[in-house]
């Protein structure tokens, strides 16, 4: 089973999904007339406007820009940060990194379709406001019943790929690097993380607003912090590492040591993927949060998401593989997490094994909230609020057993289920083209953009 739905992600993220993502991020590039580079000021400007560590902002009418901000990026900062970058290079070799910011930079302008498309069909549901792509699909096809069960497919996905399965091997990733780094059985990590993560789930939405704008800046900026000390320890490589990622995107042959035979192709398959998959840049997750940002534009959100692509892949994803080339501890043996933690190691010592533990504990639980918190959306969509505490402890229950077992299996059905949340996603983007740029271009004029 696990090989057979592994050959079916093989095929799908290797080819089919990773041309209609970039192919619609190219189309929103030209048609938005490279609205990454033209909002992206006007994106940072925006992005610490209404700035707040209580969570006071946060209620039944939704919550800030900034918090909603928060939310995406927890959701986007996550495992694949530590461990995607490592992956992409092994597998494709330096150039992957190339790649991975050439899909991200087409992504930022899907990204910022999808915000305002969230945001201009936000629904009250039994008094609370929410949203995401399972409403904008609705519309589709005059609200007919080939919509609605492409919306009601969409719904079911995510909550499988993201609140269940999802959920459940992030939980995995944290009860492995706890016990390896501290020696900690996983089932008591499982218990302590279940634990934690129902406190903030039968919060509402004050308190993941309030935690998720209080630790995604601090995690984030410390993770920063030190990938820049370990890239100044290794400034003599600095230079061989940016040619190793411009050479190899091109080129077949050999660059670096350790990357033997790495092609063009291998390189913007991997590099591509892990960049989508770890921004989530038009595959329908993080609209969830947009959606419910008070903002008095749709495309005042708009402006904000493109910054969430750019934080999480031109500087976090970017800074772990210049801490993995800059170290040069790869021989074709390590991957993954393990090639990370000895590139820390390398500069760091033990202490940077245990640094990656943190970190990577932090970055999975923040990712296990934002998942949660697009699954419940999707929860309200097709059930409505009565049924929001029956999903909080299933999803607690799952977070346990994603901690102490093997999940190769779940693995590869949350990669599926991911996939599958693409199709529908993108059908109404690029069928619902015109109003976003109708939307973008009037919001324009009047602030003469």
């Amino acid at each position: 089973m696990v090989n057979l739905i592994a050959s079916i992600n093989s095929l799908f993220w290797g080819s089919l999904l990773i041309l209609l993502l970039v192919g619609t991020g190219i189309f929103f590039t030209i048609r938005l007339r490279f609205v990454q580079v033209r909002k992206f000021r006007k994106g940072i400007t925006q992005l610490t406007g209404d700035f707040d560590l209580n969570g006071k902002d946060a209620d039944h009418n939704g919550m800030s820009s900034f918090q909603a901000l928060a939310t995406a990026i927890a959701a986007q900062v996550g495992t694949g940060n530590l461990a995607g970058a490592a992956t992409a290079i092994v597998s494709g070799g330096p150039g992957a990194i190339f790649w991975m910011w050439v899909s991200a930079f087409f992504g930022m302008s899907t990204i910022y379709a999808e915000a305002i498309l969230s945001q201009l069909f936000k629904k009250k549901v039994e008094g609370e406001v929410t949203g995401g792509p399972a409403y904008y699909i609705e519309e589709l096809f005059n609200k007919g019943i080939l919509a609605k069960v492409l919306a009601v497919f969409f719904s079911l996905s995510c909550i499988l790929a993201l609140g269940f399965m999802g959920n459940g091997v992030q939980a995995n990733s944290i009860g492995e690097a706890v016990q390896n780094a501290f020696n900690i059985s996983p089932y008591i990590t499982g218990a302590v993380v279940a634990l934690l993560g129902g406190f903030v789930f039968f919060g509402g939405l004050k308190r993941i607003a309030s935690f998720t704008e209080k630790v995604v800046p601090i995690m984030a900026g410390l993770y920063i912090l030190i990938c820049i000390i370990i890239i100044a320890i290794n400034h003599a490589n600095i230079l061989t590492a940016f040619e190793s990622i411009f050479v190899n995107a091109f080129s077949t042959k050999s660059i670096l040591g350790g990357f033997l035979g790495m092609g063009v192709k291998k390189a913007i398959r991997y590099g591509v993927a892990r960049g989508l998959f770890s921004n989530e840049a038009g595959m329908g997750s993080t609209p969830h949060a947009h959606a419910i940002a008070k903002v008095k534009n749709p495309v005042e959100q708009g402006n904000v998401a493109l910054i969430t692509v750019f934080i999480d892949t031109f500087v976090v994803l970017t800074l772990t593989a210049l801490v993995i080339l800059t170290a040069n501890v790869g021989d074709g043996t390590l991957t993954g997490i393990t090639l990370t933690q000895k590139s820390f190691e390398a500069a760091l010592g033990y202490s940077g094994n245990i640094f990656i533990a943190v970190a990577l504990f932090f970055f999975a639980f923040s990712t296990i909230i934002g998942w949660y918190f697009f699954g419940e959306a999707n929860i309200k969509y097709l059930f409505g609020k009565k049924a929001i505490n029956i999903y909080r402890v299933l999803v607690m229950i799952s977070i346990f057993i994603g901690s102490t077992q093997k999940v190769d299996l779940v693995w590869e059905l949350a990669d599926l289920f991911n996939g599958l949340m693409v199709i529908p996603n993108l059908i109404a983007l690029l069928l619902l083209n015109k109003l976003v740029l109708e939307t973008s271009d009037e919001y324009d004029k009047i602030h003469k953009l």
